[in-house]
């Protein structure tokens, strides 16, 4: 069997997610792990499952998530597949979940496709290695959202054991 898990990353904590989604997995010695960008230059269709994991800052994905599945679409239906959205919204218990996120919500009516699985993971504030506009940003998000706002600190969000889970449950499907 062949896997593939595609991430989109800003800050590099999807990609970490991916890695611990791989090492967690049954069939660790079937994934490869690569990002959004080197994904376009791939024959997606060589593999038998696809798992592909994305990142919001602002409130959005790349465009190019959006991109890459419209051009996939049609290979991405006819196989096993994932995805998940990593936030910092999904650090709420409300709204951690695919069926709560709104980030999973906007993303299954843009892209108009329905993977076999679906995930959401909170993701990570790394204030110490942000620029100043983006430091200021977040915090003001956070600020209004009742999040951190300790410029000094890093917040890791994410639940390590839901992302164990979400790679048990796929395996089974």
């Amino acid at each position: 069997m062949n896997s593939l898990i595609i991430y989109s990353t800003t800050d590099g904590q999807t990609k970490k997610i991916c890695e611990s989604i791989k090492n967690n997995s049954i069939n660790k010695n079937s994934y490869e792990i690569t990002s959004l960008e080197e994904a376009f230059n791939k024959e997606i269709d060589k593999y038998d499952q696809v798992i592909i994991g994305a990142s919001i800052r602002y409130g959005r994905h790349s465009p190019n998530i959006y991109k890459f599945i419209k051009n996939n679409k049609d290979i991405l239906e006819k196989k096993k597949s994932a995805f998940f959205s990593v936030n910092v919204v999904a650090r709420k218990p409300e709204k951690n979940s695919p069926e709560t996120n709104p980030y999973i919500i906007k993303f299954l009516k843009k892209s108009n496709w329905r993977p076999n699985k679906l995930g959401v993971f909170a993701g990570k504030i790394d204030y110490p290695k942000l620029g100043f506009i983006n430091k200021n940003i977040i915090r003001l998000i956070m600020l209004i959202t009742k999040g951190p706002t300790n410029t000094n600190n890093v917040y890791e969000f994410t639940d390590w054991h839901s992302v164990k889970k979400f790679i048990s449950e796929f395996d089974r499907l």
